[in-house]
Formats: C-alpha cells, sequence, structure tokens
C-alpha cells in the first residue's frame, strides 16, 4: 500500500443504505458519523423534482423495497439540521436529468441551504447515449445544465457508469463528452468500480483530465470482473453487484488512485457500496480503510 496523506473528509453515498436511513435518518446520520464520516451525499428524487422523476421513481422503488430519497421525508431545513448536529456537511446531491434541465433553481437553493457546491447527474439516461452523435447532443446539454448550475451558483458535475469507455471511431464517448464541454462549467465524478469494470483505468483518466476531476466515489472490487458487453445495459451493472466489496478487501489499488485524486485536486472522497447488505460492518471498514492511509 503507498503511503498518502488522508483525506481532509470521508463521504458516504446515502445510496449505500436507504432503508435504514428510511426508517431511522437520525440514527443512522448518528451511527455515520460515529463511524468517522464527515460528508453526505445525497441522491433524488427531491421533493421538487419533476413530475417525470418522481412517477419514475415511484415505479421502481417496489423492486428496491424503499421509497424514501432526497431529505427522507424532511424539509432540506431539517435534513441540514439532523447533519450539522453530527458534525457532517453535504458533499453533492446527485439528481435526474429532467430535473437538472427544468429544476436548476429549486435544486440550487436545496443546495446552498445545505452547503454544498454541487449537483450531480449519475448516469445518462439510456435513450440519450445510443450513437455519438447522442453524446455530442448530451455535451451540448451539459454546458446549459453547467451554466444554469452557475447562475444558481452551484457546479454541475457528471458521474459517470461503466457505458461511454469504449472507443467508437477513434475516440471513446466520455472523451468526446469532455472534449465538447466548457472545463468551466461541467466537471467529473468518477467512480472507480464502474471505470475499471468497463475497461477504463481510473488513474489514467485523472492524469489525462485532471482539471475535470472534483468528486470521486469510492468502492473496491473482490476479483477483476468486466461487463459482458460495453456496460450500456442494467443487466450488466447489475451482475457486477455482487462483486462490489469493502475498501482494501478487493484488488483495486485505491491507495494509489486515492493519491492521484488528491494531486489532481478532487475535493470530496465518498465511499459507496450500492445497498449494502451490512451497513454496520462495511461501511465502518471502509472508512476504517480511508483514515490510516499514510
Amino acid at each position: 500500500m503507498s503511503s498518502l496523506s488522508i483525506p481532509k473528509s470521508i463521504g458516504i453515498q446515502l445510496f449505500s443504505l436507504p432503508k435504514r436511513l428510511n426508517n431511522d435518518l437520525p440514527g443512522t446520520i448518528d451511527m455515520l458519523a460515529q463511524m468517522g464520516y464527515t460528508e453526505v451525499e445525497l441522491f433524488g428524487p427531491y421533493p421538487f423534482s419533476t413530475d417525470m422523476a418522481l412517477a419514475e421513481w415511484e415505479a421502481i422503488t417496489p423492486y428496491l423495497g424503499f421509497s424514501g430519497s432526497g431529505f427522507f421525508g424532511r424539509t432540506v431545513r431539517e435534513m441540514h439540521g439532523i447533519l450539522s448536529q453530527n458534525g457532517m456537511s453535504v458533499a453533492a446531491l446527485h439528481t435526474d436529468l429532467d430535473t437538472l434541465q427544468y429544476r436548476m433553481d429549486k435544486l440550487g437553493e436545496a443546495a446552498q441551504t445545505l452547503g454544498t457546491n454541487y449537483v450531480v447527474l449519475p448516469a445518462i439516461p439510456e435513450q440519450h447515449r445510443q450513437t455519438m452523435d447522442d453524446y455530442r447532443r448530451m455535451a451540448d446539454t451539459f454546458n446549459q445544465i453547467g451554466e444554469s448550475a452557475r447562475q444558481a451558483g452551484v457546479r454541475f458535475a457528471y458521474h459517470n457508469h461503466g457505458y461511454g469507455l469504449h472507443e467508437q471511431d477513434g475516440q471513446t464517448p466520455l472523451q468526446l463528452l469532455l472534449d465538447h464541454t466548457d472545463p468551466e462549467l461541467v466537471f467529473l465524478e468518477l467512480d472507480i468500480y464502474w471505470t475499471t469494470a468497463g475497461g477504463a483505468d481510473p488513474i489514467t483518466l485523472l492524469d489525462s483530465y485532471s482539471d475535470r476531476y472534483r468528486l470521486i466515489h469510492l468502492k473496491d472490487m473482490a476479483e477483476p470482473v468486466r461487463f459482458s458487453g460495453d456496460g450500456s445495459v442494467s443487466t450488466e451493472w447489475m451482475s457486477l453487484f455482487p462483486y462490489m466489496t469493502t475498501l482494501g478487501n478487493g484488488v483495486l489499488n485505491v491507495s494509489d488512485i486515492v493519491a492521484k485524486a488528491q494531486a489532481a485536486g478532487v475535493e470530496h472522497f465518498i465511499v459507496e457500496q450500492d445497498l449494502v447488505a451490512d451497513p454496520d460492518v462495511s461501511l465502518r471498514k471502509s472508512s476504517d480503510f480511508l483514515r490510516p492511509i499514510g
């Protein structure tokens, strides 16, 4: 393991344990703070999200087994209060494309109330990433969202999944997005697990676009695995969920990735283990792994 300085703060993506939050928000936030987490990253939808976003969420919640999201039934000020009581802040708000396009005013207000600078798109809807021309149009959309975010007093970032990493016509879709978006308006959140599953190297991306990455999702991979295809469909992602593991228990060189991310100017280091079965154990181990690095 390489020696490096400890990240200034360790965040947790709340999609790691939504059922616990749904049942006991204050108690779960207290538990995370006791584990050493100092930031949270929220996931939408939120009360102000578009009707389409809320309807899509309602349609999938029976399969997820929980319905809570956003502020988990609290107001934004109540959520801020619960976090503040536990010495925690907000790293970012994940939300859908529709809300980013049509509710940026409300999203920006919530972000400022919570004290965060970032609103993040967690995934590009499948219908908007079928061809390279789709990605060119999405780059234009990203620039528009980035400008509206700036006017709302926040920054826009895109969280990558495993798609967009396979070369087409001499360029990957991710490269196209980066090359056709304004670096002052569009930033990135690097997911080291999905990047690796898609066949790319997180360190190489951090080297190549050091001015763009501002947040990072940290999760480990139990053994080397790749998507069966190009990672573009949800069944491919779901097939790799069982390989997610606690930081330090897998094959990813998390220490070197964290060091490179720090050198590249990443501001938020966020643990994510989607819907982890044993959050009390796994999330504590990941926090413990990060804090003594160096």
